[in-house]
C-alpha cells in the first residue's frame, strides 16, 4: 500500500467513526425520552462522555486526512468547490456538535431541545459532507 491508500483508508475510517458515534448519540437521545426513558442518568452521562468525543476524534481525523489527500492527489485541489463546501460544512457541523454536547451536559432537561436541534444540524452537516465526498460535483 502506498501513501494514497493509507490516507484514503484513514480518512474513510474516520468518517465511519463519525457516523457510528453520531448514530450512537441519536440512540441515546431516543433512549432518554422523558416519556419512556430506558437509561438511568448515570448511564446516559457515561455513554455521552464516550460517544461525544468519538465524534470529535472522527471529525478531526476526517479533516486532517482529507486535507492531506487533497494536497497529495494530483486531481484535487483545496480550492475545488466541493472541497471548500465540505470544509465550510465541517466547521458548521463541528461547532454544532460541540454546542450540542454542552447543552446536554449543562442542563440535561432544559437543554434537551436545544441539544437535539444542534445535534440535528451536526448530523445534516455530516450527511451533506458525505454526499459531497461521494459525488464530488465539479471534479
Amino acid at each position: 500500500m502506498d501513501l494514497y491508500d493509507w490516507l484514503l483508508f484513514l480518512h474513510v475510517l474516520s468518517a465511519f467513526l463519525v457516523v457510528g458515534a453520531l448514530t450512537a448519540l441519536w440512540a441515546l437521545v431516543l433512549g432518554t425520552r422523558v416519556e419512556a426513558s430506558i437509561l438511568s442518568a448515570d448511564s446516559t452521562m457515561r455513554f455521552g462522555r464516550v460517544a461525544g468525543p468519538l465524534v470529535g476524534a472522527g471529525m478531526g481525523g476526517t479533516i486532517v486526512f482529507g486535507i492531506w489527500l487533497a494536497i497529495e492527489v494530483d486531481g484535487y485541489e483545496l480550492w475545488d468547490g466541493w472541497i471548500l463546501a465540505s470544509l465550510v460544512l465541517w466547521v458548521v457541523a463541528t461547532w454544532a456538535g460541540g454546542r450540542s454536547g454542552k447543552a446536554f451536559t449543562d442542563d440535561p432537561v432544559g437543554g434537551r431541545r436545544l441539544g437535539i436541534r444542534l445535534q440535528a444540524l451536526n448530523t445534516i452537516g455530516v450527511l451533506a459532507i458525505l454526499l459531497l465526498m461521494i459525488w464530488k460535483p465539479g471534479a
